[in-house]
């Protein structure tokens, strides 16, 4: 059979020239054979946590996006066009699935975090706040906080299966327990359970003044709370349901943050291991980290102006800290707890959210 050519069938070779072809003999130095198969072979491994990346998401609530950072390589990946006021960020544990609140278009969205694009999007019943998603993904919690209610959203569904009474919603959090979600009332300054078997409330725990952010303890004890007009936060046990400790931070300067007022702290987070609260302050345009076994605080970490929110990387490796006012994300290393990184994003950043996402799509 002729063999084709650039632009059509090659004339066939003499006897003589193909014999020559096959019995010729190439010699490569063993030194660039090694560096081949070495490249080969690094191109084609798989990374030794299976094929994923830790990315952390940021919604820039006074633009239309969600900035997407590496934490391996501490650059910005990709912008991902969302729509106006973005205000929240949730997942579910396997890290496929990235969910944002849309407050201009009163929808849930469902982004797919290997391609970076939107495949779902779920009318909620109203102005849509804070979202937290079970683990297992069926279920997304939303407070509507025009409708004094929270909307639960089956994701399976993709509608809204239950909307429940509360006064001016804010939050919703889930500490990755398929059966309960939690939900902030800062009209009634408690935070309420939500049985998802029951679809109905289970538990309301006072807060002891208008709740803001909050993190819940993995095994559901305790809760962190902070609370408007509080340079700190306060501490509930959610078996008796009672505040049962008030911490406050160094004295700070008056707070000038036009995207949240009255509200000199604001994220919460609590590390992997259950061992420090982190706590942004505002006002001090910092973060302090809070050792719950020794009951002590470190010295302020300074990032860049009003920080917002915050999260810490599934690992412990990384905590990241959106600062509203100076439209960048400050990464800070855990361990040494100093800042490695200060990277532009969109504008009015807020939520933060750091996933392990696989590399490869589901099967």
């Amino acid at each position: 059979m002729e063999t084709p050519g650039k632009y059509g069938l090659a004339p066939r070779l003499s006897h003589h020239l193909e014999v020559k072809r096959y019995t010729m003999r190439i010699i490569v130095p063993c030194s660039i054979v090694g560096i081949a198969l070495l490249a080969a072979a690094t191109m084609n491994a798989a990374p030794a946590d299976g094929g994923a990346r830790m990315l952390l998401y940021v919604d820039n609530s006074l633009g239309d996006d969600i900035t997407v950072i590496d934490l391996d390589t501490l650059k910005t990946v990709d912008t991902i066009k969302v729509g106006n006021q973005p205000h929240a960020l949730c997942a579910p544990a396997d890290g496929r699935r990235l969910f944002t609140t849309i407050e201009s278009e009163n929808k849930l969205k469902t982004i797919d975090t290997l391609t970076g694009k939107i495949v779902d999007t779920i009318p909620v019943t109203g102005k849509p706040n804070e979202c937290a998603a079970t683990p297992d993904g069926r279920y997304v919690g939303v407070p509507i906080r025009d409708g004094d209610s929270v909307d639960i959203v089956d994701t399976v569904l993709k509608k809204v299966v239950k909307v429940l009474p509360i006064k001016t919603p804010h939050n919703c959090f889930n500490t990755g327990n398929n059966g309960d979600m939690y939900v902030s009332s800062m009209g009634s300054n408690e935070i309420d359970v939500i049985d998802l078997k029951k679809m109905d409330y289970s538990a309301r725990i006072p807060t002891g003044g208008i709740p803001r952010p909050y993190v819940v303890s993995s095994d559901e004890k305790t809760l962190y709370a902070a609370v408007t007009n509080l340079h700190g936060f306060v501490i509930a046990d959610i078996p008796s349901r009672k505040v049962v400790e008030r911490v406050e931070l160094p004295p700070a300067p008056p707070l000038d943050c036009p995207l949240e007022v009255n509200t000199p702290t604001h994220g919460l987070a609590l590390t992997p291991n259950g061992r420090q609260l982190w706590v942004t302050s505002l006002a001090d345009g910092g973060v302090y980290v809070y050792d719950l076994a020794t009951k002590k605080t470190s010295p302020i970490i300074h990032v860049g102006k009003c920080p917002n929110w915050i999260a810490c990387s599934p690992d412990g490796k990384y905590c990241a800290v959106s600062n509203s006012d100076t439209n960048d994300c400050s990464i800070i290393d855990a361990h040494t707890q100093r800042e490695v990184a200060r990277l532009k994003v969109g504008k009015g950043p807020k939520r933060v959210l750091v996933l392990k996402v696989p590399m490869t799509a589901s099967r």
